[in-house]
């Protein structure tokens, strides 16, 4: 008698490999306000100079971000007269990846100078940046944990980091991707896509399992990862990369994006609960009617 695996009996019902459906995201949590708001921008410590921060799980994918600023620019040549400069910087913690200790750096690391000039561009198309001249914005993305698609978690996390430091958006920008390859004779579109879901849909390459978010690089004609990042009240998309060659066209590009972006907006619901749950909180503060819970050391 033969036995079946766990992933052989999803797959006949038509479930993906952690229980999914096609169109179904993954578990996701937003946790404004992670880190205590402080004052002090001159600080080495990202800690100590926070304006903002967020916390954003999607399935076992972990991200904090932490915003600061706006704040004096350190040197004059980074000044710019009509607008704040927005600095950001991507950092993976060494237990992040799995069955990968090593420690990256983030001003040589090829993949993370990369992700970090993909959410600058992504939020400079909402932010503000012309309300505040000759100042500066940094925000700092720490990725805890990594099951893929680390670039989507971040910019939904470096998007709540900044409303909770009260930085003026023109939307929110969420972001989700999806795939589509032939596994198991069917060609089917998933959105959300898991560290296993990414090496399948990328040919089996490391850089799209290890959560660079590059869209491709071994990935064959009939596959494709795209991680797309949207403004949903806008109908504006303000990322989109992919990097296979696909046998059919731009038709077949339009229906992964649309799956997309269907993503986004069901990524927005659960930020936009999570922003009104922060606010209602702060109100019940500032009317003195908040719960303070202590723990019991």
């Amino acid at each position: 008698m033969t036995s079946l695996q766990r992933t052989d009996i999803l797959s006949l019902i038509h479930l993906r490999s952690d229980g999914r459906r096609p169109n179904e995201i993954r578990h996701m949590t937003c946790h404004l306000g992670a880190l205590p708001p402080t004052t002090d921008c001159g600080s080495a410590l990202p800690s100590s100079a926070c304006s903002g921060s967020a916390m954003v799980t999607m399935g076992l994918t972990q991200v904090l971000c932490i915003v600061r600023g706006p704040c004096d620019v350190g040197r004059r040549t980074e000044e710019l007269p009509d607008r704040a400069t927005l600095e950001v910087t991507m950092r993976t913690a060494p237990f992040a990846p799995p069955g990968d200790r090593r420690s990256t750096n983030p001003t040589s690391d090829r993949r993370l100078i990369e992700q970090s000039h993909l959410l600058q561009k992504a939020l400079s198309a909402s932010i503000l940046l012309h309300l505040y001249p000759k100042s500066k914005i940094s925000v700092t993305v720490m990725v805890l944990a990594d099951d893929g698609g680390r670039l989507e978690a971040a910019i939904n996390a470096c998007t709540l980091a900044l409303i909770d430091a009260g930085i003026p958006l023109k939307d929110m920008v969420c972001a989700c991707s999806a795939g589509r390859w032939n596994a198991g004779g069917s060609d089917e579109i998933v959105v959300d896509l898991n560290r296993r879901e990414i090496q399948a849909a990328t040919g089996g390459a490391s850089g799209g399992g290890g959560g660079n978010n590059s869209g491709g690089g071994g990935g064959t004609s009939d596959t494709i990862y795209l991680p797309v990042a949207t403004m949903p009240q806008r109908g504006t998309v303000v990322l989109s990369q992919c990097e296979s060659r696909l046998s059919g066209g731009a038709e077949a590009f339009g229906e992964v994006l649309e799956c997309a972006r269907a993503g986004c907006e069901m990524v927005m619901e659960v930020m936009a609960a999570a922003v009104r749950e922060r606010g209602a909180g702060l109100w019940k503060a500032r009317e003195g009617k908040a719960t303070v819970v202590l723990d019991d050391w």
